[in-house]
């Protein structure tokens, strides 16, 4: 606390607040530094379904689905593969194209684990990004 002395008879507290303006700069500067670093989420994209007045056809072979089963089974279009031939085969297919697109979708009995499992091979085989097919989009609503 600082005190003012002059002409007024008696001494008169007045509270020092510089120390209270560096202690909120600091935390100013703290929160500022630390708001760019909170971790973010997967970026995931959905398909749309068809516009029902369309007249085009989506093309199968462009359009990559790797399926999870509750057996435990993968299947990469329809095609069976396993949990080591995975990479490989998303790395094959997609050497060629420009856009780095593919979906999962799993049965309702599949643990998120192997799902975030598949996810990781398809990021690590150079898949930009990983879009979710649930139940109600397979269904068109």
């Amino acid at each position: 606390m600082a005190m003012k002395v002059g002409d007024l008879k008696g001494s008169i507290a007045e509270p020092n607040i510089v120390p209270l303006i560096d202690i909120l700069l600091v935390l100013l500067i703290i929160f500022m530094v630390i708001t760019p670093l909170t971790p973010r989420g997967l970026e995931a994209l959905v398909p749309q379904p068809p516009q029902p007045n369309s007249q085009q056809q989506a093309d199968p072979t462009r359009t990559v689905v790797i399926q999870v089963l509750s057996s435990g089974a993968l299947k990469i279009n329809q095609e069976d593969t396993t949990w080591d031939a995975m990479g490989p085969r998303l790395e094959e297919i997609f050497k060629t194209r420009a856009e780095k697109v593919a979906f999962i979708k799993g049965d309702d009995n599949v643990r998120f684990q192997e799902i975030a499992r598949a996810i990781d091979i398809m990021r690590s085989s150079g898949i930009d990004k990983v879009g979710l097919i649930t139940a109600k989009i397979e269904a068109g609503q």
